[in-house]
């Protein structure tokens, strides 16, 4: 598991995904909903999830979050129930993970920003997470991974 974070190439990806501007505050209970409401429309189409869940936000987190959360998935989904088709875009990103609470994904990002700033990189808009460790009600919060990743010019 990589504690700095690394330069890479990524391939498309096909994705099924939730979209909207949520309240910071609100953010539990859309991905609480998102991720309810997926399983079943992915399920009722045939098309399956090839990777783990994650969020692709269209700029940094305020008081309000411009975001789509899904999966990735074998081949393109028809829109349902709020549910659409929708990719992670190709080309070099800027990846980082995360070990830890969700509560310290802000100081995450900043730590990448700055390490990608310090080598004079472009940061683009449309970054992020993919949440390597499913989240349960009883498991250790340090136990968590988040791979972080900022697409780059």
């Amino acid at each position: 598991m990589s504690h700095e974070p690394e330069l890479i190439e990524v391939e498309e990806v096909p994705t099924a995904v939730i979209a909207g501007v949520v309240d910071a505050a609100e953010l539990p209970a859309f991905f609480d909903r998102s991720f309810a409401t997926l399983p079943a429309v992915l399920a009722g189409q045939g098309v399956r999830p090839v990777g783990a869940a994650f969020a692709r936000h269209e700029r940094p987190v305020s008081d309000t979050a411009d975001l789509e959360v899904g999966f990735p998935v074998d081949r393109p989904v028809s829109a349902q129930d709020g549910v659409r088709a929708s990719t992670l875009p190709a080309g070099r990103v800027a990846r980082y993970v995360h070990e830890g609470g969700f509560e310290g994904l802000p100081d995450a990002w900043q730590r990448l920003a700055e390490w990608i700033d310090a080598r004079g990189l472009t940061p683009e808009s449309g970054m992020w997470e993919v949440y390597l460790t499913e989240p349960s009600p009883d498991m250790d919060p340090a136990d968590l991974r988040t791979e972080l990743n900022w697409p780059l010019a």
